[in-house]
């Protein structure tokens, strides 16, 4: 898994690439609450596009992030989602709790 980021004025956005597993999801955890500590004033975006295969492991990657944004009063989104992560989301509801986009909004 690859992680990167690019910052904005009003938002950072994370672009994730490759497997969302279980072997990936510490990684991706730790890079998320990090970014969170050095942009602590940000909207986060998080771009799923370049997933090829998530498991359950990614929906306690993006909740870990939304519960840790969520109590200093910031927001997130998901966009780029594919269809067999989406899949994963739908099935556990994360889209009812944290908007998922077709394309990043400025």
């Amino acid at each position: 898994m690859q992680i990167t980021h690019e910052s904005y004025e009003d938002r950072l956005v994370l672009h994730y690439c490759g497997e969302l597993d279980h072997h990936a999801a510490r990684q991706a955890m730790d890079y998320a609450e990090n970014l969170a500590v050095l942009y602590p004033s940000v909207r986060f975006m998080l771009d799923l596009s370049g997933l090829t295969f998530m498991d359950s492991s990614g929906l306690a990657v993006v909740l870990n992030l939304y519960r840790i944004l969520q109590r200093s009063g910031r927001t997130m989104a998901v966009y780029g989602c594919p269809k067999q992560p989406l899949r994963v989301f739908q099935a556990a509801g994360i889209p009812k709790i944290i908007p998922f986009e077709e394309e990043v909004t400025c």
